[in-house]
């Protein structure tokens, strides 16, 4: 630890020359330590400031006229905090880079190229992104609060937005637990029933007027749709005829109060096929 008066040698004798290059030799090697500035600074010296303590060693840049501070050095903690929060890192050539605590994207994203993702403290991959380069629409995975269920949806530019889910060869979509689709009310209105069976694909009515179930909206090749009717008087169904009944001949529905009729259906891309019914069931 040492500082000189200047970093100038002077014409002297061999012993006192030897003494004073040693000297200035000194504080360079120890950076112009001290717990004051050295007056040997010119403009660009740096030095360290011991003002502070051990804790709070000082890396200080002079530029002539101010002692402009770098970052602080805990030599207890072997730490160093930069003072200027747009210090980077050469995070390029640093093959193995650690945390040394949570990372906080400060409201910006992080940025993956395709097929690269999340990897396993065994490098082995988690998860794969895969990109699109003309991408609009997304997933969102949100997390919830006390007795609410995580989510994930899809979102978007386009208006209407799906979900896919693929297995690679024979794999199959497999789920450990209970899967459901909720049940939602239908309602009659001037003795007609609007049905949107992307939104409800698994319904339920409670009769309250005699009515006639339409065309269902937003229908898809494939899918399946359940109806539920809850008869609460002896009212009359009737059905539009894109539902496609055996020897197509509408059921003749149980239509008594306190009574349920069931029935399934299959859209084969024109027509609704009815794949089941349960009649006269009792309401519970």
């Amino acid at each position: 630890m040492s500082q000189v008066s200047d970093v100038s040698l002077a014409n002297q004798g061999f012993s006192a020359f030897r003494t004073e290059l040693n000297n200035i030799l000194g504080a360079l090697n120890t950076s112009h330590i001290g717990s004051s500035a050295p007056a040997s600074l010119a403009a660009g010296s740096i030095w360290v400031d011991t003002s502070g303590g051990a804790t709070a060693y000082v890396l200080k840049f002079y530029d002539g006229s101010d002692h402009i501070a770098l970052g602080t050095i805990n030599t207890t903690a072997n730490s160093v905090d930069w003072t200027d929060s747009s210090v980077t890192f050469d995070i390029v050539n640093d093959t193995s880079p650690q945390l040394g605590g949570d990372l906080d994207t400060n409201s910006q994203n992080i940025k993956i190229d395709d097929a690269h993702g999340l990897f396993d403290e065994n490098n082995n991959e988690q998860l794969i992104l895969q990109t699109t380069a003309s991408a609009v629409n997304f997933v969102e995975l949100t997390n919830s609060a006390t007795s609410n269920n995580p989510s994930i949806s899809a979102n978007g530019s386009d208006t209407n937005v799906g979900l896919s889910f693929s297995t690679k060869g024979t794999g199959a979509i497999k789920f450990n637990d209970l899967a459901y689709v909720p049940q939602q009310a239908l309602t009659s209105s001037s003795n007609a029933v609007a049905w949107d069976v992307q939104a409800k694909p698994n319904a339920y009515h409670l009769t309250t007027e005699n009515t006639t179930f339409s065309a269902p909206t937003n229908a898809v090749e494939g899918a399946f749709i359940c109806l539920e009717i809850n008869f609460d008087g002896t009212h009359t169904i009737g059905w539009n005829t894109v539902f496609e009944f055996a020897a197509s001949t509408e059921p003749t529905e149980t239509a008594t109060n306190g009574k349920t009729d069931i029935h399934v259906f299959r859209y084969n891309g024109a027509i609704w096929q009815e794949v089941g019914r349960t009649m006269n069931l009792s309401e519970s």
